[in-house]
């Protein structure tokens, strides 16, 4: 938890206050920008955005919002905006792969015991819009109404990008634990 004392001395500019500030929240920080974007440099980009705002901002905030969520929600909007800066320069990246519905119990086992860091790299498998998507809502806890405001889509574009992250997730994993193989065309 953030001391006042060190938002106060960051309210005032001191620079030391401001480093002292962002190593403690760095780790919060880099976790949700890491989450949504593919490498780490684009991550610690986005990351530094947020924090400046966070800077930038103090002052604004209200007393009685914990620190830490207020600076969540900096964080997650900064992603967001800048996803709807990228999205018209960007081509939305398509994935057909059939999707096996049966894949088993041992794939919610193993999903289980995956550590954070692995699941974060199974989803970076995810194609770039369905993993933010996947991301506000499952892990972030945001309505389909209040993704689709934020992405400018539909709830039900929304809930498409969630279903097909899921599916891509379950193949991933399923092909880890072996339950289903993958055919490659010999040349």
């Amino acid at each position: 938890m953030v001391r006042d004392s060190l938002l106060a001395d960051c309210i005032r500019k001191d620079p030391r206050a401001e480093h002292e500030l962002y190593k403690t929240m760095y780790p919060m920080m880099m976790s949700i920008c890491s989450r949504y974007e593919r490498n780490r440099q684009d991550a610690s980009a986005r990351m530094n955005d947020g924090f400046l705002k966070v800077l930038l901002n103090l002052k604004k905030r209200r007393p009685e919002v914990p620190f830490e969520l207020w600076a969540r929600r900096i964080m997650i909007n900064t992603v967001i905006d800048n996803f709807r800066k990228e999205r018209e320069r960007k081509a939305h990246e398509t994935m057909d792969v059939p999707v096996n519905e049966h894949v088993g119990t041992e794939v919610n086992d193993y999903l289980r015991q995956m550590e954070a860091e692995a699941f974060a790299e199974l989803l970076q498998r995810v194609p770039e819009m369905s993993r933010k998507v996947f991301n506000l809502f499952a892990i972030d806890g945001f309505s389909h109404a209040e993704i689709a405001e934020m992405l400018g889509i539909s709830a039900g574009t929304s809930k498409w990008h969630v279903s097909h992250a899921r599916q891509t997730l379950q193949l991933a994993i399923a092909q880890i634990v072996g339950t289903v193989t993958v055919k490659t065309a010999l040349p």
